[in-house]
């Protein structure tokens, strides 16, 4: 699908006009145009460096920031990026045929946007096969469970696990209980994930999943069963990564959906002693390569610069990743794009870098910080969508105390869209941790997370839990950050350094 395609938009909201009509229309960068068809709205380049002096962002910085803002909110490619990839390739599991299909859809869709020093770097990931699953819970009426296994899960064997249930409702419940209780049993652990627009209930609920395996592992079980962390109230089973530890034995690891967690729950409420039939030929295969594939518009006074931004291409196997992560995909791509179509180039480079298996364990973002330190000073900032595709409502930011003038310059063009001011605290994404952990300052665009764990990693993670009008709105923040950032005469100095992850 060509970049003039992707483009296209029938019909603008009255809002938008509105705003449009305020704007000078060379001011409006226009997809489907040449980089020389659009003029910049009447940014003198030459004088930010006189400004800089007196203020964080001069008028005219602000200005071109803003028109490229709402220009977007007319209409970006985004969403169509978004539609291709999930339509076109589908899921993207690390190390499976639609992670190798991604990757040569990425580097040709780059392209055709207009990115320029299009390339791909090799990743290791590792390749691990779901299989089948069959969760029954036994009685004079077997009730087949809607379950998935988790990433990474070892299979029953072909005899499976035949086993009373014991529940417990967390990590520290487990680690209190005594071994003689679970042995040989299967743990269910039963951990509600509370709703919230910045999705910290995820935070805190996601150890169950991550950990729970090893820890009924080690007091005997036979394997686990963890209510979704998410906050679906239908019958579909979140997946995610477990992790096991290799000096402890492997059991399955398994997610019920909701509905069936809670009818596990009451049969155990009300005195019954359940027992489920687990069979899984999940199986871990040999790791494979992958790749981050990488595309730029580049600086015309400081290309050796760089201002990151970030998005994963992998995604989970059971529904199409459209918000997990198609969705930042299509966001960092399509605010590259519009940046790249104006008729002035930014001062630094812009980089996009859409990265290999965050989901089984950041093998891409490992892999993109092995740089020289030369390399690795040269990125002045970056960033990561990866939190689906609602608005943004805040900008953080992790930068040296001397840059937060211009922290607050930025959000002063980002607050028309309804974005407020978070601290100085950013993580920055999940992409960016060895770098952030580095020193490289980054900021989080957050997006509104209410509903996003209703679909993240499900089967109903797909095109249609995407709003074209949101995604626009995410473009815009992302759009005008870059375009800010890529422009300053200052940097945001560097972050104190952490000690480096072992790999």
């Amino acid at each position: 699908m060509s970049s003039s395609t992707l483009s296209r938009r029938a019909g603008l909201p009255a809002l938008v006009a509105a705003r449009r009509s305020a704007i000078p229309r060379s001011a409006m960068p226009r997809t489907a145009m040449p980089r020389s068809a659009i003029p910049l709205c009447a940014l003198a380049l030459s004088a930010i460096a006189a400004a800089a002096a007196a203020q964080p962002l001069s008028d005219d910085l602000k200005n071109s920031a803003g028109a490229l803002r709402d220009a977007a909110l007319a209409g970006t490619p985004a969403y169509d990026i978004v539609e291709s990839l999930t339509m076109e390739v589908g899921p993207r599991m690390a190390g499976s045929p639609g992670d190798r299909a991604a990757v040569h859809w990425a580097v040709e869709k780059l392209r055709a946007l207009g990115l320029e020093n299009v390339r791909t770097q090799e990743v290791e990931v590792p390749h691990w096969d779901r299989g089948t699953l069959a969760v029954t819970l036994l009685g004079d009426n077997p009730v087949p469970l809607a379950a998935t296994s988790l990433g990474g899960s070892v299979g029953t064997g072909e005899a499976g696990i035949e086993a009373r249930v014991v529940r417990v409702t967390g990590l520290e419940d487990l680690r209190d209980r005594d071994a003689e209780d679970l042995r040989g049993r299967i743990v269910f652990i039963d951990k509600h994930m509370e709703r919230a627009r910045d999705g910290r209930g995820y935070g805190e609920t996601v150890p169950v999943r991550l950990y729970g395996a090893r820890e009924a592992s080690k007091l005997g079980a036979a394997a686990v069963v963890i209510r979704s962390v998410g906050t679906s109230e239908n019958r579909a089973p979140h997946t995610g990564t477990q992790l096991y530890d290799l000096s402890i034995r492997r059991i399955p690891a398994i997610a019920l959906s909701a509905p069936d967690a809670d009818l596990l729950a009451y049969r155990i409420a009300a005195g019954a002693e359940p027992v489920l039939r687990i069979h899984s030929t999940a199986r871990q295969l040999p790791p494979t390569t992958s790749a981050n594939v990488i595309g730029e518009i580049p600086g015309r006074e400081a290309p050796e610069e760089i201002v990151l931004l970030g998005a994963h291409l992998d995604s989970w196997d059971l529904g199409t990743g459209a918000l997990d992560d198609g969705a930042g995909v299509g966001i960092v791509t399509a605010a590259a794009h519009l940046i790249g179509q104006l008729d002035a180039a930014p001062r630094r480079t812009i980089r996009v870098v859409l990265f290999a298996n965050e989901e089984f364990g950041l093998s891409g973002a490992r892999k993109y910080r092995q740089m020289s330190d030369e390399d690795f000073a040269s990125h002045i900032v970056g960033t990561e969508a990866d939190f689906g595709a609602g608005r943004v409502w805040r900008i953080s930011s992790n930068v040296a105390p001397e840059a937060l003038d211009l922290v607050a310059g930025i959000h002063e063009v980002l607050a028309p869209l309804g974005i407020e001011r978070g601290g100085n605290d950013a993580g920055g994404g999940a992409d960016l941790r060895p770098l952030r952990t580095g020193g490289m300052p980054v900021f989080s665009l957050t997006q509104d997370g209410t509903y996003y764990f209703d679909y993240h990693h499900t089967a109903n993670d797909t095109i249609d839990r995407i709003d074209r009008e949101a995604i626009d709105q995410n473009v815009a923040a992302y759009a005008a950050f870059a375009w800010i950032a890529a422009n300053l005469e200052r940097d945001f100095g560097r972050l104190a350094v952490e000690p480096r992850e072992s790999r």
